[in-house]
Formats: C-alpha cells, sequence, structure tokens
C-alpha cells in the first residue's frame, strides 16, 4: 500500500470515529455541535492523531485503544486553531479556505467551540479509560497516555508557545525564545501524539524517551518547512519566523538536520519493529518541495 492510501484509510478512520461522537448530539444548546463540527471537519490532514495511531502499532501489532486517544489530540489541536484565529489573537478571517470559525458563529460561541472541544478530548480518554481498563496495568498505561497529553498541551507546553507569540512584539525576541516558541507551540502536540502512542503500544521508559526526542525534532522541522513555505506572506506582514534570524539556504539545512536526526532515532528501533510508515510519513511532512 503507498503511502498516499495509508494516509487516507488512516484519515478515514479517525473522520468516522469523530463523528460518532456527535450522532445524536440534540439540545437547546445544539448551535456549539455545530460550531465544533464545522472546524473539525474542515480538512485537516490529521497528522497527530495518525502519528499516535502509528506509534502505538510500531510498539504492538493493535492500535484500537489508542483511537480515543488519536481523536482527543485532533480535538484538542483543533481547539488551539479556533481560539489562534480569534481577534484577540492572531486574528485571522480564513482557514484552509474557508471563513474562521468567529467570522461563522460569531467570536463568544468560538470561545466556547474551543473550550468546548479540551474538555471533550478529556471526556473521551476519561470515559475510555473507566470503561475498558481490564486491570491496573491497563488503568495506569491509559492514564499516563493521558497525563503526557495534558502536559503537552498546557502552560508547559502549546499554551506556554502561544503566550510567547502572543507577546514576542513585547519583549526582547532572539532566536532561543523563538526555538522556545517553536518547542512549545508546534512540537509539543507532536511529541504528545508520538509519546502517548509509545504508551499506550506497550513501550518501555527507553522507547518513550527516544520517542520524545523523535517527537521533538520532526516538531522542529516541521515548524521550519512551514517558515520556508509562507516567507514571502511572513515578510509582508513582518511576522517574526527562523528565516527573521537566517537565510532561506541555512533554514532549509536545519529541516533536514532535523529530519535526519527524527529518522535516525526511529532507525533506533529497526531491527525488531516496522519503523517504515514512519519514516515514510517523516519524509513527507519536512520534505516538500518548497
Amino acid at each position: 500500500m503507498t503511502l498516499a492510501k495509508k494516509l487516507n484509510e488512516l484519515k478515514n478512520i479517525i473522520d468516522t470515529e469523530l463523528e460518532k461522537i456527535f450522532y445524536g448530539k440534540i439540545g437547546y444548546q445544539e448551535i456549539i455541535f455545530d460550531s465544533i463540527k464545522y472546524s473539525l471537519f474542515t480538512g485537516g490532514k490529521r497528522v497527530r492523531p495518525i502519528l499516535l495511531i502509528e506509534s502505538c502499532r510500531m510498539f504492538s501489532d493493535e492500535y484500537e485503544n489508542a483511537i480515543p486517544f488519536s481523536l482527543a489530540i485532533e480535538m484538542i489541536h483543533t481547539y488551539s486553531l479556533i481560539h489562534d484565529d480569534l481577534p484577540s489573537m492572531d486574528n485571522d478571517d480564513f482557514r484552509r479556505g474557508k471563513p474562521t470559525n468567529h467570522k461563522v458563529f460569531g467570536e463568544a460561541i468560538a470561545i466556547l467551540a474551543g473550550d468546548g472541544l479540551l474538555n471533550l478530548a478529556f471526556e473521551t480518554m476519561l470515559d475510555h479509560t473507566l470503561k475498558h481498563s481490564k486491570n491496573v496495568n491497563d488503568y495506569m498505561k491509559y492514564t499516563k497516555a493521558m497525563k503526557e497529553i495534558g502536559n503537552y498541551s498546557g502552560i508547559y507546553g502549546m499554551i506556554g508557545g502561544q503566550v510567547i507569540d502572543l507577546i514576542s512584539s513585547e519583549i526582547p525576541m532572539d532566536e532561543d525564545k523563538l526555538i522556545f516558541m517553536y518547542k512549545c507551540k508546534t512540537a509539543a502536540l507532536i511529541q504528545a501524539s508520538v509519546v502517548a502512542g509509545t504508551i499506550l503500544g506497550g513501550g518501555n521508559n527507553k522507547d518513550i524517551e527516544h520517542m520524545r526526542k523523535y517527537g521533538l525534532y520532526l516538531g522542529l522541522a516541521y515548524q521550519i518547512k512551514d517558515d520556508i513555505l509562507d516567507m514571502k506572506e511572513d515578510s509582508e506582514i513582518k511576522k517574526l519566523t527562523y528565516l527573521s534570524y537566517h537565510d532561506v539556504d541555512y533554514a532549509k539545512s536545519k529541516v533536514i538536520d532535523f529530519s535526519k536526526k527524527a529518522i535516525d532515532i526511529l532507525n533506533k528501533f529497526a531491527d525488531n519493529k516496522d519503523i517504515s510508515f514512519l519514516v515514510e510519513f517523516t519524509k513527507e511532512l519536512t520534505g516538500r518541495k518548497y
């Protein structure tokens, strides 16, 4: 099966399971369901849930118990995008070619849709943990994965990165602060995905730390690649990016460097794990033409 077909298969699984969450959901608050679904089903690539599922599969033959956690990570990612687009943050009118959530449903409902998605993410993981833990080991595995997702989503992870992004025009910025922001805002949810997947697949502590580094390198490569792809638009609005400190050739070399480091970590597992999907997906995520 080609990578494209595999990605499409995984995306369909994730979309189907996300849709099930909202089957039959009616009530006076129905507008919040409409707002959430508007942003949740706007053609996202499902990068993070795919990474979670495939990291789990690399350490285990089954991945069904990883699906609720993959849905949760996509909900958290989507909530962050809804809030990022708000007038008080990035003030964007369009995302993926469609009007942003607050342009369609109003600012107040968009805020609540983001809040609702964050809460629903943890409801989904907790519900699975309580219903499907067959023993103490299952319970510990699920709660440990949930803790990693919570940590990487919070003030020491994604939210912390968003804070630096917001105040970057008010404080003296340098490359170290920019990389810190990238580690938190972009790499954190990627790390959450691969670390949670490793835990759910039964990886040991050494495996978890290897995959934590893999997620960091992949996240940095992914973000710097985006800076290169968006350099024209970013320069027009004077947005602070990696290219504020380095020329494009150096930035491209760092994408290659971080990508190689990520794949080198996967190669540590090559003797007894099937790393082929994650290697190819890493190349796909970091190697598009500029």
